[in-house]
């Protein structure tokens, strides 16, 4: 069994830590809204700060840190159907069965 005494500290250390790192970028959050910035600014900045918290959370929360090889393979099939998709239309464009010479 994986609960020996260190474990768990470890595991509470963290927990614990994004914790306060999701706080700290929630009063970010926050801060950033009362500043009137630009409009592409201000959501590439609600971006950045909502991609850091996301990650965060997915990582520690979700134990997804400890599954790096099943998340690179389902980024690898991504990757790969994303590029099948982007070439269809290229391919059909090329495809000349049906039309007059």
């Amino acid at each position: 069994m994986h609960s020996d005494q260190a474990e768990v500290k470890k595991s509470v250390r963290s927990y614990m830590t994004v914790f306060v790192m999701l706080m700290v970028f929630t009063v970010l959050t926050v801060a950033a809204s009362r500043f009137h910035l630009a409009v592409p600014v201000a959501i590439t900045l609600a971006l950045v700060i909502a991609a850091m918290k996301g990650s965060m959370v997915a990582s520690v929360f979700m134990h997804l840190s400890h599954e790096k090889r099943a998340i690179y393979g389902a980024l690898l099939l991504t990757i790969v159907f994303f590029l099948v998709l982007l070439f269809i239309p290229v391919l059909s464009m090329m495809d000349h069965i049906g039309t007059p010479k």
